[in-house]
Order: C-alpha cells, then structure tokens, then sequence
C-alpha cells in the first residue's frame, strides 16, 4: 500500500501542476494586481519552486497529517474536507448497502431462472445501467421527480420546501432522507448493474459443481443449498468487486454531487480542480486514495472469513 500511495501521490501532484498557473486564476478578477504582486503570492505559496522541491515539501507536511492551505482563503485543507467528508460518506454508505441488498437476491434469482423472461429483464436493466453515464440518469430523475412530480428536492442535502408542501411534514430526519433519495438511487443503480451481472455469473458456475448436486441429492432444502452453500462460494469475486467498486462510486462522487450539488467531497473537487486550488485538489484526492487502498485491505482480509479455503499468512 506505501508504494502505491507514493506512486498515486506524485502522479497526481505532476499531472496538477502541469494544468496551469493558480495564481493566474486566483488574480484574475483584479486587473489592478500587478506581476510583482503576483510573484510575490507564488513566492507565499511556495509556487516558485521546482516541483520535486514542492513535492517532498508537500510529502513532507503530509506525514504530519497537514494537507497545507487552500488558495482561496487560506484555511487549512484538513478543516475544509473534514466538513464535506460526512456528507460524501453517508452518501456512499448507503449507495453501497442499498446495492447489496438489492442485488444479491436479484442476481441469485436471475441465475436460478436462466434466459426465463425475468432474468432478460434483469440482464436488460442492468446493461442498461453498465451503459449510461452518472450525470445523465441523474438530471432525468430531476427532471421527473423534481420538476415535473415536484416530490422530491432536486439539490443540496438539507432544506426541503416541496416536500414540506407535498406531504405536510417539517421533519429534519424526514427532510434529509428526502435529499439523499435521488443521489442515492443513481449510485445505487450504477454499483447494482454490475453487481447483478457478477452475481448471476459466478452462480450459475457455482450451481453446476458436483458438491451441490450432492447437496441437493441428499435432501437438503433448496434454500439452504443455495443460501449457505452456493452463495457462500460464489459471493468471493463479488467482494472482490465491492472493493473496487468503493473506488469507483467515490471516482463517480464528483459528477454526482455536482449534478445534485451535493456539499460533499465530489463537488468541492470540482470546483478546486476549476480555481486550480492545489491543496485541496490534492488532500481529497489523497484521502479517496487512502479511502480505496484500505477497503481493498479490507477486502483481501475478509476472503478468508468467507471462504475457509483462503488462509491469510
């Protein structure tokens, strides 16, 4: 994981600092300001040094748990993502179970009822949502629900007046709940296509085996046969998967937010990326990095409680 994160840190610091002059960008609103102002800003900022110099500065600061200062405003990154990283976790949290409750037992059933019309209809919704992009599936359930229904709030993640109008309710539970429905379905869609797709495949492998045939010749219930024994097996590349997807969902997060402009990490990177906001652009993607390096720890570890025959040594 050390050589990784080391890896993933310089490219993404080369790759940012070759997009251009933050200071430009920052000063570009004041036609007042003058280069020697501006060389002194970059100077303040530590910008007028090599890269590699700013590199093991940053790397450096980082080790100390300092992210640095924002250039717009200068407050610390540490501060400004701690007060967005709860609203893109709890948005994720619930994409991800949502997604697993939903597709384990669609993709089960979709195996047990190979090329019947529902398993068709199943692949077709899924296919469906491996196809289409984020931002898209997004604005059309504004478009539906927000615009046209009216029942449910098209933006941020508090503050609902339609809802309160509709159904007569000023709940704060309720009203955060209104919110989160429609970034939480297109993330749950998106993580739920693959998931069935993976599911139905690796049980329809897992059904042909010879231990379940004999588990079902011996009289054991159709349930248990495949609850505890096929599922059991065939669940491994779907935690695989579940930890690659967290990437993912946290990689779909900025397209996401935005489309709903949700205050969560997502969409202030978006924004710093835009200003050019170094620091920020930087801590979160060091902390999605870090975020996906310890799931897919996380990951590796639990295959030996879900299969007996993996040994972590």
């Amino acid at each position: 994981m050390i050589p990784l994160f080391l890896g993933i840190s310089m490219i993404s610091f080369v790759v940012m600092y070759a997009a251009g002059d933050p200071i430009q960008i920052a000063t570009a609103a004041n036609p007042r300001i003058t280069p020697g102002q501006q060389e002194a800003l970059r100077k303040y900022y530590g910008l007028d040094q090599p890269v590699p110099v700013q590199y093991v500065n940053w790397l450096r600061n980082l080790l100390q748990g300092n992210f640095g200062n924002s250039f717009y405003g200068g407050r610390p990154v540490n501060e400004l993502i701690g007060s967005w990283l709860w609203e893109t976790v709890k948005l994720q949290l619930v994409s991800i179970v949502l997604s697993l409750v939903i597709s384990i037992p669609m993709g089960i059933y979709a195996a047990l009822k190979q090329y019947s019309k529902t398993d068709v209809a199943i692949e077709g919704v899924a296919l469906f949502g491996v196809s289409m992009p984020a931002f898209w599936i997004g604005i059309i359930l504004i478009l539906i629900f927000s615009y046209y229904l009216g029942w449910l709030p098209s933006a941020g993640a508090y503050g609902a007046p339609n809802l309160w109008r509709v159904f007569g309710v000023q709940d704060p539970t309720l009203d955060a709940i209104a919110h989160i429905i429609l970034p939480a379905a297109v993330l749950t869609y998106l993580s739920l296509a693959l998931n069935v797709r993976l599911i139905r495949a690796s049980m329809l492998e897992v059904l042909r085996q010879d231990y379940i045939l004999a588990a079902k010749a011996s009289g054991l219930k159709n349930r248990t046969v495949i609850y505890k024994h096929a599922l059991r097996n065939a669940i491994t590349p779907v935690v695989t998967f579940l930890g690659l997807s967290i990437g993912a969902l946290l990689a779909g997060a900025p397209l996401t937010e935005t489309v709903f402009s949700w205050p969560g990490l997502g969409r202030r990177f978006v924004t710093a990326a835009g200003n050019l906001d170094f620091p920020v652009v930087m801590g979160i993607t060091m902390l999605i990095t870090i975020m996906t390096l310890v799931a897919n720890l996380v990951t590796d570890l639990s295959y030996a409680w879900i299969d007996p025959r993996i040994r972590v040594e």
